[in-house]
């Protein structure tokens, strides 16, 4: 694309055309590209990590595993009652909340906050894209930070 704008830069005769011209040639190209991947994807191409050039693939096999994790977790918070949203989005503040601020926040006793949360965890563990991750053998998520037990 960018070798493209520079072959026609002469044609851009005002820097406020700019814009319109990278949106009509990035138009142009996914145009061009979009046959060929239907052409890719009907002869059965998958892509695979040996792939990835440079030996990247362990990195990029992290990215797509962790972005998988971060869509389900994000799915299934979606799908918690409010008073559990606000629970677990106190949880993972930074700096930690005490569990006595996060229960006057919630208007529940501070001794409730543990077993609330262990049954957010197991709302959430519950969740079809959370149950697919856990039965696939990955952990639902990252690393646990100290004190609070990943779902």
């Amino acid at each position: 694309m960018w070798l493209r704008l520079v072959d026609e830069l002469a044609a851009v005769r005002d820097q406020a055309e700019l814009p319109g011209w990278l949106a009509a040639a990035t138009l142009r190209e996914c145009g061009r590209a979009r046959p060929a991947a239907g052409r890719r994807q009907a002869a059965g191409y998958m892509p695979d990590a040996a792939d990835i050039p440079g030996g990247q693939a362990p990195v990029v096999e992290h990215e797509l595993l962790m972005a998988e994790r971060n869509a389900a977790l994000r799915e299934a918070f979606t799908h918690l009652p409010p008073g559990s949203r606000q629970l677990i989005a106190m949880l993972i503040e930074d700096p930690p909340v005490a569990d006595a601020e996060i229960g006057a926040r919630l208007g529940i006793p501070a001794a409730s906050v543990g077993p609330s949360r262990d049954r957010c965890l197991e709302q959430l563990r519950g969740h079809p894209a959370i149950a697919a991750l856990i039965s696939a053998g990955r952990p639902a998520a990252g690393a646990h930070r100290a004190g609070r037990p990943s779902p």
